[in-house]
């Protein structure tokens, strides 16, 4: 294989993430050509070593030093030795996809409810560590390929995503059915949980937000529903762990009156969270009322 005596990237796309240069048997006196928006990683046995920034490299032991300490490179100009460079888009990516795959249950802390959601919206990405994120995600995970790379970014969003907004919700005991009136703080809150997870990459989430969160309607039918089961309304505003499995949900007091006065308070904070309109309320209240 020949001697490469240049070594340059001249990026078809600012999409493309990270691209590896085709030869690998370099000398000493190469030059390197890093672009503006790019850095240049050396990489030798897995290993990510040293890093050059945007500008013209003539390759030597001094600027080598990583990479000269591992394999004790030739003084010699003429003498070959073999390494991979990658190079690495520094750009801010702004404007990418995301959404869950699937539903992510939760259990409402307001009105102790379980339903599933989906959400979906926008985010952005910058690298700013090359030599972290060549080590975790060329190295580690093996991955190369920019559609693949997001896709894994993605599946992680979507992890995140569900354990930081079941916490959002746990913490600030607002129900996940006026989720739409805060997206804003949600977008902050689950945003900041994301970004801690991602430094490990070296990259930076630079805009992460939630363009809208939804539970099916079924679902939502079913939980406008249930007040008018005696069996299933009894479990609204009560813990899991207060129905024994296989049991019929019974008042804790034995006192049905209790029960029906605590539907009729949820049915109450229900309407008055826009979950039901007037009509549904009214009539809801009736078939309660006409249970004492």
């Amino acid at each position: 294989m020949a001697v490469v005596d240049r070594i340059k990237f001249d990026a078809p796309s600012e999409e493309i993430l990270v691209w590896r240069y085709p030869g690998e048997q370099l000398r000493l006196g190469s030059q390197l050509v890093v672009s503006q928006s790019q850095e240049a990683v050396f990489v030798k046995r897995g290993e990510a070593l040293d890093v050059f920034g945007p500008g013209t490299h003539t390759l030597s032991t001094g600027n080598l030093p990583l990479l000269h300490r591992l394999v004790n490179l030739p003084f010699g100009g003429d003498t070959p030795f073999t390494a991979e460079v990658w190079f690495v888009n520094k750009t801010v990516r702004r404007d990418l996809k995301w959404g869950t795959k699937t539903p992510i249950p939760i259990i409402d802390s307001v009105y102790n409810y379980p339903v599933n959601v989906r959400a979906y919206g926008r985010w952005g990405l910058r690298i700013t560590d090359s030599r972290s994120f060549v080590t975790q995600i060329v190295g580690t995970l093996k991955m190369t390929d920019t559609a693949r790379i997001e896709e894994h970014f993605i599946g992680e969003i979507d992890q995140k995503f569900s354990d930081a907004m079941a916490e959002f919700f746990e913490k600030q005991k607002t129900s996940v059915f006026q989720a739409n009136a805060q997206l804003n703080e949600l977008s902050t809150f689950t945003g900041s949980a994301i970004s801690r997870e991602f430094g490990r990459y070296g990259v930076e989430i630079v805009n992460f937000n939630i363009k809208r969160i939804s539970i099916p309607k079924e679902e939502m039918d079913k939980f406008q529903e249930v007040l008018g089961k005696p069996m299933e309304s009894d479990q609204v505003g009560q813990t899991p762990q207060q129905q024994p499995s296989g049991e019929q949900p019974k008042p804790e007091t034995g006192d049905e009156t209790d029960a029906l006065v605590a539907r009729l308070k949820t049915l109450k904070k229900m309407l008055e969270d826009d979950l039901i309109t007037n009509e549904e309320y009214e009539a809801k209240k009736k078939e309660i009322l006409e249970r004492f």
